[in-house]
């Protein structure tokens, strides 16, 4: 018995630390699985339709796992800086995705995978990047929350909005889908909380949660690369660095444009270093599994979703280290 429980507390131990390493490394992580699958496409083919829906499920259901009672309070405690978040979040990113979209020309599928990365809600891995950063943590998690509460409404009215000249917008069909792989996932992950967070062992569960996320993550990134893998190939490098050129653009006005919020807004340095991060992460993986559910006739409307999947992890993480970095030197 003794040799049992020791073997499962190493057991435990080992997927702490490798839950931990994969959060530290989650942009290394998913573009090494969307290399892999570049070259062994059929690795995620299996990574589609339903099977995608469920896995961004269970990474919005990790979301609700890590949410306490306190952090809604922030909804009812700061509801000024909540406003400020939200408006900018589903203004800025909507109207800067729409102008790249006539910038830089882009193709209807391409335009409408960039649209959506821009109407959805903030990325779950902000909250994190914004720790890293000394940003405020707790506006953060408000931040994500409401942003989320609000994606079922907000999403397909600024889709239809930005985006309805391009394809017809099954608004209905949308709000039920992004209220069945967010808000209900999200729902009973903080049931679970509330009920079981007092167990000896739902601390260690919660530990879990990021790197399931991760991996859950990359595996839309994978099944996204198997998708759209033969154009890639047939339209060359050149599909990819302009597709790229437009995400990047797109993420750091999303920054420059949050941080002058904030600068309007009168907040302080952690809030405006927390608001630049919410405004410019997107959750793509929630983008990837609706334009793989909506756009299915313009298979490389998922592209933009995808590499933004990978980027954004990228470019927060480079975000996070120069603030942290100007801490140091000020």
């Amino acid at each position: 018995m003794l040799g049992q429980t020791i073997n499962k507390q190493t057991d435990m131990q080992l997927l702490t630390f490798l839950s931990r390493w994969l959060t530290a490394n989650a942009s290394l992580f998913i573009i090494a699985i969307a290399i892999i699958t570049f070259f062994l496409p059929e690795l995620f083919t299996w990574v589609h339709g339903t099977t995608q829906t469920i896995i961004l499920g269970i990474i919005m259901l990790t979301m609700g796992l890590t949410l306490t009672t306190n952090d809604f309070r922030i909804l009812a405690q700061r509801p000024f800086d909540i406003l400020i978040g939200a408006c900018a979040q589903f203004f800025i990113m909507p109207c800067v995705a729409w102008l790249l979209v006539r910038v830089f020309h882009l193709e209807p599928a391409l335009a409408l995978g960039i649209l959506l990365v821009g109407c959805c809600p903030g990325g779950v891995s902000s909250n994190i990047m914004s720790y890293l950063c000394h940003g405020d943590v707790a506006f953060s998690v408000g931040m994500t929350c409401v942003s989320t509460l609000l994606a079922p409404v907000m999403t397909p009215l600024l889709m239809e909005i930005t985006a309805g000249e391009i394809i017809a917008i099954d608004a209905v069909g949308m709000f039920l889908n992004i209220l069945i792989v967010t808000i209900i996932p999200v729902g009973i992950g903080c049931f679970l909380n509330y009920t079981y967070s007092k167990s000896k062992h739902f601390p260690t569960i919660q530990q879990l949660m990021p790197g399931l996320s991760v991996i859950c993550l990359a595996c839309i990134v994978g099944g996204v690369i198997s998708t759209v893998h033969d154009d890639l190939v047939a339209r060359g490098l050149w599909l990819f660095l302009w597709t790229f050129a437009v995400v990047f653009c797109h993420n750091t006005l999303g920054y420059l444009l949050g941080y002058t919020a904030g600068l309007l807004a009168g907040f302080s340095k952690a809030k405006k270093r927390t608001i630049s991060i919410e405004v410019g992460m997107q959750n793509a993986g929630l983008a990837t599994v609706l334009a793989g559910n909506f756009f299915a006739a313009q298979p490389l409307a998922v592209l933009p979703c995808a590499i933004s999947c990978a980027w954004h992890s990228i470019s927060g993480t480079i975000l996070a280290g120069l603030f942290s970095w100007r801490d140091k030197h000020a």
